[in-house]
């Protein structure tokens, strides 16, 4: 998740862009102005070979015009409309896989400027239950999605896999245990659980045999506390603290592919689930 796609389109655009512009100011002028002279001299009427001869676009300028604007809807589709991001681990299950292909919100939280990030239109904020994607605070160019458990303000606590949110337990009811298939196959035996925050239910994947970090957590204002559905495997608040509202990505809603090459390949059942 942390090839930054975004910075290599924009560059992609400025050079693009610049080629056509430069081409359309100085030089398209003097190749009309050419056949022009031309057509005169051939007493108005030239043949296809002459003209291509004497007014051809560059094969530079035929590309990057023909490219700017490709790039630049694929460019406005990716920074303000859907995102397509990759799962690599298995932090997120059972709600999502190693080798899922999901597609992002990116106007959920507001629009940001390609690259800098800077908001620039307010349009929402993130919901306790939201799976979102962000920016590793301690290491912006690496992608992260986990699910939104605090927002700002609340005093959030983590004992015997149970989480409370102010001072109150979110319900949880067991629903056996869980089956794993493909690269998920190891969390076969882990207690498969329904967790509800504020209305939304979600399941998430608890391993009574381990013990990670315990404790309680306030959230800082403009930040969000946020936690992996594989409550024991998964890198998220409870290590590395919150998450600034500014790092922000957008918020996850469908998987759109799976491939998980310890099944075969294509995971066909997953295609077009909805994200909770």
């Amino acid at each position: 998740m942390n090839f930054d796609f975004q910075a290599v389109m924009v560059v992609a655009l400025a050079i693009s862009g610049a080629i056509w512009l430069v081409d359309a100011i100085k030089f398209a002028p003097r190749r009309r102005l050419a056949l022009a002279r031309a057509t005169e001299q051939a007493g108005g009427e030239l043949d296809e070979e002459t003209v291509n001869k004497v007014a051809k676009e560059p094969l530079l300028v035929e590309y990057s015009r023909s490219f700017f604007p490709i790039i630049l809807v694929v460019l406005l589709l990716r920074s303000f409309v859907i995102e397509p991001f990759r799962i690599p681990s298995a932090s997120m299950m059972p709600t999502l896989l190693t080798g899922d292909f999901i597609l992002v919100n990116k106007y959920a939280y507001g629009l940001r400027l390609p690259i800098l990030g800077t908001k620039i239109v307010e349009v929402g904020e993130p919901r306790r239950g939201d799976v979102v994607v962000f920016r590793f605070p301690k290491d912006p160019s690496i992608d992260y999605i986990k699910r939104v458990v605090g927002l700002p303000g609340d005093r959030i606590a983590y004992f015997n896999k149970m989480l409370f949110i102010n001072g109150e337990p979110a319900e949880q009811k067991s629903l056996g245990l869980y089956t794993g298939v493909g690269a998920g196959l190891d969390m076969t035996g882990a207690s498969l659980r329904e967790e509800t925050l504020d209305g939304i239910k979600h399941q998430i994947l608890i391993e009574n045999s381990r013990k990670l970090v315990e404790g309680e957590f306030v959230v800082p204002e403009g930040e969000y506390f946020v936690m992996g559905d594989n409550r024991d495997n998964s890198n998220d608040s409870r290590f590395w603290g919150t998450v600034p509202e500014e790092n922000l990505v957008g918020r996850a809603f469908m998987i759109w592919m799976n491939w998980d090459s310890s099944m075969g390949g294509v995971n066909w059942e997953r295609i077009g689930n909805s994200i909770d």
